[in-house]
């Protein structure tokens, strides 16, 4: 069975043996099949393997299920976005929650930073997307035009426009810096996922009637409809050399698609569930998927073959955020159940870094989200 701790291969961990290493993999995994009461067990294996791991912080601010994290630019800051109706940015090195934005009037589906960080742009099922102004700490701007759901936003990447996508079947591209719409792209049917493309001059759509699109920023058209998957596109994104397009499905499968030709070239198969969300390296070799089969999956994009598969999560693993740097990997795990009778969420988020080096894994962080309550842990290995 594969997890991240694997990372170290065959060899020792600081002198840890392998033996040793898939007993502290095995308390791991176990840890999540305790619902009530679990706190106290894990702090239990947390003390027992204190000379592997190092509890560093607890985060505590959303009121409800978290729906979105990702990182700034320069990785110093993580937005969050929540069902509490808010959206909210951490300082990744102290652990702090640095603000708070509220003024959505439902949950908040979707938060991200512009390049240059200085605006978050988030949006919601109150059908609106807010831009809320990172250095004075409020919000910018409403946009309005959706007519339901808004899912996901993109920023263009000189960070003058904003992609939207929408249950209303449209996608609709705004002016930053005024707040305007510029263009709507009419579609037939709900839209879950929209990206530009790294030169700013295409967006890519993924949609529930299993179809991804290529469409031109400039004139609004669609270049071109991929067909193959059997069941709803849940995400579409570029190459990190904008030659390819990623995407990710209920029916299970990635499939990598030539741009140019718009032929499918590969087809990804391994995952048992639905196909949440998928990331490319920036080197667009590797691919990071996420599922609803419990599992986070490592892609080789030449050859289609899968690299590594990370297992023990108790539910299905919702998003999946790399840092700029590519040494770190953020996993936002969302798990349903009931705790005397309210419906509640466990959200669990790890952030896996590696060594910039030796390519290896050396320190692992997991955030725990139990009742709005995120927790750090790390893994070290010294180079």
């Amino acid at each position: 069975m594969s997890s991240p701790f694997l990372a170290v291969n065959d060899e020792n961990y600081n002198g840890i043996s392998q033996k040793n290493v898939q007993l502290v993999i095995q308390n791991w995994i176990r840890i999540f099949d305790v619902k009530l009461g679990w706190i106290d067990h894990f702090d239990k294996i947390v003390f027992k393997y204190s000379q592997y791991f190092q509890l560093l912080k607890i985060l505590e601010g959303h009121e409800s299920g978290v729906k979105s994290v990702r990182f700034s630019a320069n990785g110093k800051k993580i937005v969050s976005s929540s069902s509490d109706c808010t959206v909210r940015i951490w300082d990744v090195a102290s652990g702090q929650q640095n603000q708070i934005f509220k003024g959505h009037l439902n949950l908040v589906t979707m938060a991200e930073f512009s390049p240059d960080g200085q605006i978050v742009a988030s949006c919601s099922a109150d059908n609106t997307i807010r831009l809320w102004d990172v250095n004075l700490g409020r919000e910018k701007m409403i946009l309005r035009g959706h007519s339901d759901w808004i899912w996901r936003v993109s920023f263009s990447p000189d960070g003058k426009l904003i992609a939207s996508c929408s249950a209303d079947t449209t996608i609709r591209l705004w002016k930053v810096d005024s707040g305007k719409e510029m263009k709507r792209l009419i579609y037939c049917n709900d839209i879950l996922g929209v990206q530009f493309s790294p030169d700013g001059q295409m967006l890519v759509s993924a949609s529930v009637d299993n179809t991804i699109c290529i469409w031109s920023v400039q004139s609004g058209k669609k270049l071109k409809e991929l067909r193959g998957h059997s069941n709803s596109a849940q995400r579409a994104k570029f190459s990190p050399d904008g030659k390819f397009i990623v995407s990710c499905s209920r029916d299970k499968t990635l499939r990598i698609w030539d741009i140019e030709s718009g032929k499918e070239i590969k087809i990804l198969n391994g995952h048992s569930g639905l196909v949440n969300e998928i990331k490319s390296f920036s080197d667009g070799q590797t691919i990071v998927s996420s599922s609803e089969d419990k599992t986070i999956r490592i892609w080789n994009v030449k050859t289609g073959q899968e690299i590594q598969k990370l297992e023990g999560h108790s539910h299905w693993v919702k998003c999946i955020d790399i840092s700029p740097d590519n040494t770190t990997i953020s996993i936002l795990v969302v798990t349903l159940y009931s705790l005397l009778n309210f419906a509640s969420s466990n959200v669990f988020v790890q952030i896996l870094k590696k060594s910039k080096f030796t390519k290896q894994i050396t320190t692992i962080q997991y955030w725990y989200f139990l009742l709005n309550t995120v927790k750090f842990i790390t893994k070290t290995k010294k180079i």
